[in-house]
């Protein structure tokens, strides 16, 4: 069977076709700037050279169409009918998507029910839906969610302490994100360590330019650092993660801002406005916080690194606070778990920054935690491995994530039924 997997932001269409259930990835690649100028794809030929093509993608449906004639024109497929599925990351599922779905009417109306939870994610993950339906109506649709691994989570864990009421009636919780890639790496990493995730306690670190943890007992998640939107947990390249509330309260209340000063941090700049509203906070803590609005570089954690080699206390600072916060969540989840047997990173900073592994697993001896610091040094550019000491009571592991192939395996599982 051979699926299409897209994954699609709001200015961005990842996919990859892969060929089931013999596991071959046949192509995959990114549009970039959709609905942008200077807009772009890139992606492997069959020889499994990096080709980057400039076209026009003025939105959505027109991706979709381009990365369809890519596949025909390239040689990856024959013609359209040779693609049996579409399989579609979706990232906001709330409590009513506990696992994959086949996409339908119904599925899309209940996703605009859930965009609400996911204004930056779910609308452009309907767009995608909606692009395919107009090209390939025939061709069945699959949703993979982000939130379905967490599902699992306790209610003593997934609710805020806030009225019960908001719970009941508007169903504000937490609901966690990344868990394709939590569920994959926790299995992967798991097989790597030679241990049999059903019997073990595992914490897993998503950390990229967004990022997450992950509490995984016995296979099943009991507790996740994202919570209703993807804005809480760790401190991200955009995102400010875990914050007092009181200081946005604060923010909200002052009205006397110098209009220069916070110019650069409106959501739409008004000349002369002195004060904040609600929207401007949440492109505040977003957009314009984490790594880069502590650090003189932006998000890009290899600039970062660049800055702090020279001496800059601010990226130094950064990187310092990057590292803290995830290293905290090792420990609280450790608590949590009752113990700790493998700790799993993964996605792009996890995979390739061995200095960040370092700072977290130091000081974590307690545990029972210790890394063979030459393995950590060579392990970065796809490389999955144990990273771990041989005496280290804690297996440690890097993995390479792989969302595409679970999104395609849940589309293989659920069209095979």
């Amino acid at each position: 069977m051979k699926i299409l997997v897209l994954n699609c932001g709001s200015s961005s269409l990842k996919f990859a076709l892969i060929e089931l259930p013999n596991y071959q990835v046949l192509t995959s690649g990114n549009e970039e700037r959709v609905g942008i100028n200077d807009s772009f794809i890139t992606f492997r030929n069959l020889a499994g050279e990096k080709v980057k093509r400039h076209y026009d993608i003025p939105n959505h449906t027109r991706g979709v169409e381009i990365i369809l004639d890519i596949l025909k024109e390239e040689g990856f497929v024959a013609s359209f009918d040779e693609i049996d599925a579409i399989g579609h990351r979706l990232v906001h599922g709330a409590e009513r998507f506990a696992e994959s779905v086949r996409i339908s009417p119904e599925v899309v109306s209940m996703l605009h029910e859930c965009s609400q939870l996911a204004p930056l994610h779910n609308p452009a993950n309907i767009l995608g839906i909606e692009a395919v339906t107009k090209v390939l109506p025939q061709i069945p649709q699959v949703g993979v969610f982000d939130t379905a691994f967490h599902q699992t989570m306790p209610e003593h864990a997934y609710m805020y302490a806030l009225p019960y009421e908001f719970y009941d009636k508007y169903r504000i919780r937490r609901y966690g994100f990344h868990g394709t890639s939590h569920d994959y790496v926790s299995a992967k990493g798991a097989e790597l360590a030679g241990l049999d995730r059903s019997q073990i306690k595992i914490v897993t670190a998503h950390i990229g330019s967004g990022a997450s943890m992950a509490a995984v007992l016995n296979g099943k998640c009991i507790d996740t650092s994202m919570g209703l939107t993807p804005s809480e947990g760790l401190i991200m390249g955009t995102r400010a993660g875990d914050i007092d509330s009181g200081v946005i309260d604060y923010i909200l209340s002052k009205k006397d801002f110098d209009p220069d000063f916070i110019a650069p941090y409106l959501k739409n700049l008004v000349p002369g406005k002195t004060h904040f509203d609600p929207e401007d906070v949440t492109y505040l803590l977003t957009k314009k916080s984490g790594v880069a609005g502590i650090s003189t570089q932006g998000p890009d954690m290899r600039d970062v690194d660049a800055a702090a080699k020279q001496g800059s206390h601010r990226d130094l600072l950064a990187l310092a606070m990057h590292a803290y916060r995830v290293k905290k969540y090792v420990g609280a989840y450790a608590a949590a778990l009752g113990g700790l047997d493998l700790l799993v990173f993964t996605a792009g900073v996890g995979e390739n920054r061995a200095a960040l592994r370092s700072d977290v697993c130091s000081g974590l001896e307690f545990l029972g935690i210790k890394l063979d610091e030459q393995l950590n040094s060579e392990t970065f550019g796809g490389k999955s491995q144990v990273i771990s000491a041989p005496d280290s009571r804690v297996k440690v592991v890097v993995v390479a994530t792989d969302e595409e192939y679970m999104i395609a395996r849940d589309t293989y599982d659920i069209l095979s039924k």
